[in-house]
């Protein structure tokens, strides 16, 4: 599965193109730490979005918006960012996103059924 990581400075402009492309796909959210081991967040929730949060001040954070609903909605932060890559499908599906922080921890948010972008621009599943 070929995997690619994605440039610091191109971060917010990245995260704009994916959420349009993957809105409403249902995704599974599992963050990986040293103390903790694996925790499933989230388990086929509709995807709304993720974003980069930089305040003047303040670190840098990656948000991740799963779930519609008041009773599903999961919303993740990922507190000091240093990686991202983009995991895709050898026929160029995007299956997943992993973020790695500065603590080692990793979130991984995956796709249930990953598609090429050409063959649902503009349509949302559900």
């Amino acid at each position: 599965m070929p995997t690619q990581e994605i440039p610091r400075e191109q971060w917010n402009n990245f995260f704009d193109s994916f959420n349009r492309q993957h809105e409403g796909w249902l995704a599974t959210l599992e963050v990986f730490a040293t103390d903790t081991g694996a925790q499933e967040e989230a388990r086929d929730l509709p995807f709304e979005g993720i974003s980069v949060d930089s305040k003047a001040g303040e670190s840098e954070a990656v948000l991740i918006n799963v779930g519609r609903t008041l009773a599903d909605h999961v919303s993740h932060k990922i507190d000091h960012p240093v990686h991202i890559w983009l995991q895709k499908t050898e026929t160029g599906a995007n299956t997943a996103l992993e973020i790695e922080a500065e603590d080692d921890s990793k979130t991984l948010l995956r796709f249930r059924s990953p598609m090429p972008p050409e063959f649902v621009d503009g349509v949302v599943f559900n």
